[in-house]
């Protein structure tokens, strides 16, 4: 089945700079990487993908559903449910604890909380002693094992994940991409991954090259 289609489209900044793509479609479960410089529009095609950025024109299906035909409560619950997001920083709550920060994105997604899954979740990424400890008292490279606990915790069709290994040393990059590509499999989610880095690109087959 096929996962994603994204149709003509484009985005305009103030009616002055546009961007146009190339019209992708991604299968289940398929791996791509993203590539483009920084002003390639990347971010924006992310943005775009994720149901926070609306193209100018065209049009982005996700899982046999048109994203922007959806109201702004169904969209933000469409993607609580169905796509997993990687930022490039952890950006949790620092005056909860990892458990309470994975409840949150379970109930942003208005599912019920599932303190087992929370478990499930943190001990397959090695870091379910950490559960009741704040972010402060984390280590950057366990910092971003909880970002793709939330990321993964509601079993998204889609895992996207934006430059998660550029500020990492090359212990920890390998680590996170390895989490990601076993996640992947684990939640059978799609995966697309927005990078530069040198160090991610010999993992993936499938690319989508931005000018």
């Amino acid at each position: 089945m096929q996962m994603i289609s994204i149709k003509g489209v484009t985005h305009s900044y103030n009616n002055l700079s546009k961007i146009s793509f190339s019209d992708w479609q991604i299968n289940d479960g398929e791996r791509w990487l993203l590539l483009g410089q920084s002003g390639s529009g990347k971010t924006t095609l992310l943005h775009i993908l994720t149901g926070i950025l609306k193209p100018t024109t065209g049009e982005i299906n996700i899982a046999e559903t048109s994203i922007y035909q959806l109201t702004s409560k169904k969209l933000d619950q469409f993607r609580g449910r169905n796509i997993g997001i990687v930022f490039q920083r952890p950006h949790l709550i620092k005056s909860l604890t990892i458990a309470e920060n994975l409840l949150l994105a379970q109930s942003f997604a208005q599912l019920p909380e599932n303190n087992e899954r929370i478990h499930e979740v943190l001990q397959s990424l090695g870091i379910a002693d950490k559960k009741n400890a704040y972010p402060s008292e984390l280590s950057q490279g366990q910092l971003q094992r909880v970002s793709i606990a939330r990321a993964v915790i509601n079993k998204p069709a889609l895992l996207i994940a934006d430059e998660p290994t550029s500020s990492l040393d090359d212990n920890n990059a390998t680590a996170v991409l390895q989490l990601l590509l076993e996640q992947s499999d684990l939640n059978q989610a799609t995966l697309i991954v927005a990078t530069h880095d040198k160090r991610v690109k010999d993992a993936f087959t499938n690319t989508y090259n931005l000018a």
